[in-house]
């Protein structure tokens, strides 16, 4: 059986190795060179490692763990780590390792752990984020209310619940412009309240985070690339899908078109089709791909958004000793948001080195992408500056409803990455376990589909917590009674 894949970061890899263990005959097709999206990992002509910005994996990432345990490779992830939250101003606060701390109910946890550590934010100001406790609850309790708090921005959504301008000029905006990479005003409240619960609010220890001990491509995704070879499937870069051939009969995708950099195209024939590509890959796909184009759900896809990134990496000639090894920033240019990373602390490849390693990564970084190389770095040693125009999805308000579903009206074409929506599981935001849960969900589809294999289990995340699930279902047995009336529900 033949299986085709257009790759975006985790998800079109999951699923072609799950497909390619399956026994499929999976080709995987990237127009990069390099394939893997913002996976992929380069050496400087010095031989020093560079990639496409510091990738995170948090507490509840049950299933990339689990991949990383069946790979059987050397253990990558560092142990949990503190992270500093920075402004023009000094230290904001910082993040504890919250595993290691007494366990708590949720968000009384979060607020016991944390209070001590806040350096300019008042308990008064502080305590002004209770009120969106309600929201939490709210916002995903029916369809109609998701779609309620996804048409407001987040800034809306913090005003209507009187959270302090304080607080969210000292916290929750640099939270959001490295979370979900760009400022209140352009997010939307389903998006953001989603995100903040996956991330930090559902339980104690969700924020905890590691890192890579080293390149993630090389110790993770070369790994990764090698099993999905080893049980058959084909990886192919640099060539672009250019078009799509339809069985006559059923409507469905019988090949894929794909066109090499001299312009030779190949005709790859196809029982079923995965598409795990970012919104802006996406959006030129279908711009030349009329297949595409006349279907409604590929058309909306031009409504959405994404974020420009951009990445850098500074060897200097003497060690730097940090505070933490991982830090948030904002304040120092509008609208955007930055992460810095002490790498001697975290990467092994630089704990003994003379010099100190630097990554620093700046999001919804547009009046930054014009800049020279030398303006945006101060070249010591070597450096690199990596930029990524509309590289990640951008939550916009009123952007969901454009967001196409895992399936879609081919019967055998199906969409995977963080963008998609209605997924039944409660990763959510820019998260990688998300694209990789999607990747495995649109294994299971193509398996469902074309009626051989297995499914790949899917972890979920932790349960609500007790008190969690009672407010959520009270909630949702009120607006059940109130939409009955006849009467709107008292929140959104």
């Amino acid at each position: 059986m033949q299986w085709r894949c257009k790759n975006g970061l985790d998800a079109g890899f999951g699923a072609a190795k799950h497909l390619s263990q399956q026994g499929y005959n999976v080709t995987l097709i990237d127009a990069s060179p390099n394939p893997g999206g913002l996976s992929a990992g380069w050496r400087t002509p010095q031989g020093r490692a560079v990639e496409a910005g510091i990738k995170g994996f948090w507490y509840q990432y049950h299933n990339i763990f689990a991949l990383l345990r069946e790979l059987g490779i050397p253990w990558p992830l560092t142990d949990w780590t503190t992270s500093g939250f920075w402004s023009p101003q000094g230290l904001t606060t910082e993040a504890p390792v919250f595993s290691r701390r007494p366990q708590l109910p949720t968000m009384l946890g979060q607020f016991v752990h944390t209070l001590p550590l806040f350096k300019r934010l008042s308990l008064a100001d502080r305590a002004t984020m209770v009120p969106l406790l309600a929201a939490v609850v709210d916002f995903d309790a029916t369809p109609e209310t998701y779609a309620r708090y996804d048409s407001m921005t987040a800034l809306e959504l913090f005003q209507k619940f009187g959270v302090s301008k304080a607080l969210y000029e000292e916290f929750l905006r640099p939270l959001l412009l490295v979370g979900l990479f760009a400022p209140a005003e352009e997010l939307s409240a389903a998006a953001v309240l989603g995100t903040f619960y996956f991330y930090t609010l559902a339980h104690q220890n969700d924020f905890d985070v590691c890192w890579a001990k080293g390149s993630v491509s090389e110790l993770i995704f070369d790994p990764l690339v090698r099993r999905i070879e080893a049980a058959g499937g084909n990886i192919v870069g640099g060539r672009l899908v250019s078009g799509l051939q339809l069985d006559e009969l059923t409507g469905d995708v019988s090949a894929v078109l794909s066109r090499d950099r001299a312009g030779d195209e190949t005709v790859h024939p196809a029982d079923g089709v995965v598409f795990a590509i970012g919104i802006s890959g996406m959006q030129k796909l279908v711009a030349g791909c009329p297949e595409l184009g006349r279907r409604a759900e590929f058309a909306r896809i031009a409504n959405l958004r994404s974020i420009d990134c951009i990445a850098t990496r500074i060897w200097f000639d003497r060690r730097i000793a940090t505070q933490f090894p991982a830090n948030v920033l904002s304040g120092f240019e509008e609208c955007t948001g930055g992460t810095w990373f002490n790498l001697n602390d975290l990467q092994d490849e630089y704990k003994g080195a003379s010099g100190a390693v630097i990554a620093a990564d700046f999001y919804h970084s547009n009046a930054l992408m014009p800049l020279s190389d030398e303006a945006i770095v101060a070249r010591i040693i070597d450096s690199a500056v990596l930029r990524f125009p509309k590289a990640v999805t951008h939550f916009s308000p009123g952007s969901y409803a454009s967001r196409p579903l895992q399936t879609t009206s081919f019967g055998n074409v199906f969409m995977a990455g963080d963008w998609v929506k209605g997924v039944p599981h409660g990763a959510n935001g820019l998260s990688q376990e998300r694209a990789y849960v999607t990747g495995l969900r649109a294994a299971n589809m193509v398996v469902d589909k074309l009626g051989w294999g297995v499914h790949a289990d899917i972890l979920p995340v932790e349960p609500d917590e007790p008190y969690i699930a009672a407010l959520k279902g009270a909630n949702r047995g009120v607006k059940s009674v109130l939409s009955a009336s006849g009467i709107r529900s008292p929140f959104l």
